[in-house]
C-alpha cells in the first residue's frame, strides 16, 4: 500500500471517530490536524496515543514521522474564530 496523506487520513478516520482530519506529507513525514470528541478531557499525550492506536502498525512500518495537532471540536471552533479574527481587516 502506498503511503499517501489520504491513506493516513483514511486510517485515522477508520480507527477513531473524527469530525475533521487533514493530513499532508511527502510519503514518510506527515503533518495532521485531527479533531475528535474522544479527545475531550485527555492530555496531549493520551490524544496522541489514540491516534497511534488508530494507525496501528503503520506507525512502525510505513510512517517515519507524524506531527499532530489534536483538538476537540470546541477547541477547533475556538481556533477557527481566532484565525478569522486575526485575518479580519483592521478598522
Amino acid at each position: 500500500m502506498e503511503v499517501t496523506p489520504e491513506s493516513i487520513r483514511q486510517s485515522i478516520m477508520a480507527g477513531l471517530e473524527c469530525s475533521d482530519v487533514q493530513v499532508r506529507g511527502d510519503g514518510r513525514h506527515f503533518e495532521a490536524l485531527i479533531v475528535a470528541a474522544a479527545f475531550e478531557g485527555l492530555s496531549r499525550v493520551k490524544r496522541h496515543q489514540l491516534v497511534y492506536k488508530a494507525l496501528g502498525s503503520r506507525m512502525d512500518e510505513e510512517v517515519h514521522a507524524l506531527s499532530m495537532t489534536v483538538l476537540t471540536p470546541a477547541e477547533w471552533k475556538a481556533a477557527q474564530r481566532e484565525i478569522r479574527a486575526r485575518q479580519a481587516p483592521k478598522s
